[in-house]
């Protein structure tokens, strides 16, 4: 586990936070997240302006969100329940929910309304994908390519992935099946409105760990979303899926060889969730800095940091420019109209009904 603390000095008092009863606020909070690019835009979009305000707060970065569901599913078991507040993407969020290790939300009552007065709950639509999340931004999984280690023709469907007489080398792919088994029954043939009937039969999943196996020996798999970006800057793969925002950062503010595919790109939801059962002090503290975090203002000011799209519909007009490059930001989210003409949109209750059981297949096959 990786960790690094902030402290910041200031002054304000502490108010009751709204829908929790008045308690006294702790002075620290533990945040999950994800590390790299994206969690430095939750730094400097919302981390750091709140604690300018509270001069008593100290914050712990967790990037462990990759394993939040187990983390989490052990905190419970122990009745330890260490971390605060939990980013993790739209299905984990309803696996925590099902499960009741996460709290549930009454979004119009405990965060800030739009800017017109529209409620949360109104505000941030679709992207409520459970009682218990509390939408961020939207992003998608695509694949990144070296544009020099191409040839002259560069690749303008995803199936490049598995296309090795083209384009040779090594791929980067997660070592977790969510992405992966879609794409390959996708480059198998499979209707993209079938992909999740034939994935929830045991014939799908065969068919789909087939065709993965054709590329089996040429993968690197990763965890991290930093490390596709890295193995493609350092040249050792030629291809490979990761997360949009961290493309984006390696080609923008890195000026990395490095071309972007939107094809079949996975768009997806990714927020916060409240563990469960939390100290009434410590719970005061995490939803007061949500009310904060998650209003219309903060939530485009991340868009200054990293290409992601905003959850709430009032923050997408406010999305300007690049803190640091001044380049307009719209053109490069996921949801932008040239970038969105074949989108793969992940079916959240399907992973959270399949998930438990795909990853003990995908780990085993894996092992093979």
């Amino acid at each position: 586990m990786k960790t690094t603390k902030i402290l910041l000095a200031t002054s304000a008092l502490v108010a009751a936070t709204a829908g929790v009863a008045r308690a006294e606020m702790a002075n620290e909070m533990t945040i999950v997240s994800w590390g790299g690019a994206y969690q430095n835009s939750q730094l400097k979009a919302y981390v750091e302006p709140y604690l300018a305000l509270h001069p008593e707060v100290s914050v712990v970065w967790d990037e462990s969100s990759a394993e939040a569901v187990a983390k989490l599913r052990a905190m419970n078991e122990t009745g330890n329940i260490t971390w605060d507040l939990v980013d993790v993407e739209a299905a984990d969020s309803i696996r925590l929910c099902d499960e009741g290790l996460a709290m549930e939300i009454d979004h119009d009552s405990q965060l800030a309304a739009a800017p017109d007065g529209t409620g949360a709950a109104a505000d941030f639509g679709n992207s409520i994908v459970s009682e218990c999340f509390i939408p961020q931004i939207v992003f998608s999984t695509t694949f990144g390519y070296r544009s020099d280690m191409v040839g002259a023709t560069a690749p303008t469907s995803v199936c490049a992935i598995f296309d090795t007489a083209t384009y040779p080398g090594k791929r980067a792919l997660n070592k977790n099946p969510l992405g992966n088994l879609e794409w390959a029954l996708l480059c198998d043939g499979v209707a993209k409105e079938e992909i999740y009937n034939v994935l929830a039969t045991e014939e799908g999943q065969t068919r789909a760990f087939a065709k993965l196996d054709t590329i089996k020996g040429d993968v690197v798999w990763w965890s991290a979303g930093a490390e596709t970006p890295q193995l493609l800057a350092d040249g050792e793969v030629v291809m490979g899926s990761t997360y949009n925002g961290r493309l984006f950062s390696a080609i923008a503010e890195q000026n990395q060889p490095i071309g972007m595919l939107w094809d079949a790109q996975m768009l997806d939801f990714d927020g916060w969730v409240v563990p469960a059962n939390l100290p009434e002090d410590r719970l005061a503290r995490v939803m007061d800095f949500l009310v904060f975090a998650t209003d219309t203002q903060r939530l485009a000011d991340q868009a200054k940091y990293i290409s992601y799209g905003p959850a709430r519909a009032s923050s997408a007009p406010l999305v300007g420019t690049h803190a640091d490059l001044g380049i307009e930001m719209a053109p490069h989210m996921p949801t932008d109209p040239a970038n969105a003409t074949n989108v793969f949109v992940t079916q959240y209750a399907f992973w959270a009904d399949y998930r438990d059981d795909l990853d003990a297949k995908f780990q085993a096959w894996l092992a093979q």
